[in-house]
């Protein structure tokens, strides 16, 4: 009998601690996929309709498109965007408030546009004659107080400024020779909306206000004589150096700050993960493009020489004039709060940097 009482134990025994097994297992298995539930449900993806000005063969729209694919792998994919390339959606001047009433959720274009809103966008747009690299102004945005200053005038057009990308100075395409300031007597030219208008004016020019995208037109039906468009280099994207033959270069003029600025609400709702990916990924993007400028813009120009294009180099008395020109002109459009406090702000590390004539 003991013989078989023990062969019963030993029978009895392993199933007892195969059902504690099978139990733990239902228990882990459960927790896990409790688990992998909860995460599923805390993961929050964010989708975003985002314009730029630029076209997707211009060197600044590469650097956007790389933006784009920094932000969707960082985030894991838990970020997607949707770009629209040359204002395919609204005209580039329309983009800030198609993103502010929910058309768009982000603007890729500039500040500068919106100076018929509010003249202190012309100081976070472009501040002409201010700084002389794009390391320069990048550095009044992230360490000389930029960004909390232009952040409350976004805010107030319920807009979010995410950050600043700034490919340099920009150079002039002409169809005649643009060797110093004398040469901008009755020079048709498009021109930015905002202070270029009356900076150019006093010059002697007659700046003509139209958008981005009609530029190549205007030149080659020669409405206008030369352009403001952008840097070398996507001017030689843009094609204007195969219908005029003269230009700037190194620019001197004008150093736009392209932005990234998005819905405020939209922003908001988003994750704090998401939008740390998407500010971080902006300061990549201003880095990369400044650095990209340098190398293309040089090599653009070799290219234009080359091809029979005309560079004009201005004299420093001549570049100095422009300068003060310009800052004398920058009270005309500081005629808000806003844009007192940030021509303040910027005359104060001017200073600094020792490109404020005393």
């Amino acid at each position: 009998m003991v013989r078989e009482q023990d062969r019963v134990i030993i029978i009895c025994r392993p199933m007892a601690v195969r059902e504690d097994t099978l139990k733990l297992t239902h228990l882990f298995v459960g927790a896990a996929t409790a688990s992998l539930l909860a995460f599923s449900a805390a993961a929050q993806t964010t989708t975003l309709r985002i314009q730029t000005h630029y076209a997707p063969e211009t060197e600044s729209g590469k650097l956007a498109a790389q933006y784009v694919e920094d932000v969707q792998t960082m985030s894991g994919g838990e970020i997607a965007v949707e770009m629209f390339y040359s204002s395919s959606v609204v005209k580039s001047v329309e983009t800030f408030d198609a993103a502010a009433t929910g058309i768009l959720d982000c603007d890729m274009t500039g500040g500068g546009y919106q100076t018929g809103k509010n003249p202190a966008f012309q100081f976070v747009g472009d501040i002409m004659g201010g700084y002389a690299t794009p390391y320069q102004q990048l550095s009044w945005l992230y360490y000389g107080g930029g960004l909390d200053a232009a952040q409350a005038l976004y805010n107030k057009y319920d807009m979010q400024l995410v950050g600043w990308w700034v490919y340099g100075q920009e150079s002039l395409a002409s169809s005649k020779p643009i060797r110093n300031a004398a040469d901008f007597k009755d020079w048709k030219f498009r021109s930015p909306p905002g202070m270029e208008t009356k900076i150019f004016e006093k010059l002697g020019a007659q700046p003509i206000v139209m958008d981005f995208t009609e530029i190549f037109t205007a030149l080659e039906t020669g409405i206008i004589d030369g352009a403001d468009a952008s840097g070398l280099a996507n001017n030689v994207g843009l094609g204007l150096y195969d219908l005029v033959k003269h230009a700037n270069f190194p620019g001197f003029h004008s150093m736009p700050s392209d932005h990234l600025a998005c819905n405020k609400a939209v922003w908001d709702a988003m994750p704090e993960a998401h939008r740390t990916i998407m500010s971080v990924a902006m300061e990549a993007l201003a880095l990369r493009t400044a650095l990209t400028f340098e190398k293309k813009n040089a090599e653009a120009a070799a290219q234009l020489r080359e091809q029979g294009v005309t560079l004009y180099a201005w004299a420093d008395e001549d570049l100095q004039a422009f300068r003060d020109a310009a800052q004398a002109t920058w009270p005309e459009f500081a005629t808000t709060p806003e844009a007192e406090a940030l021509v303040e702000s910027h005359l104060g590390y001017l200073s600094q940097l020792g490109l404020v004539s005393e």
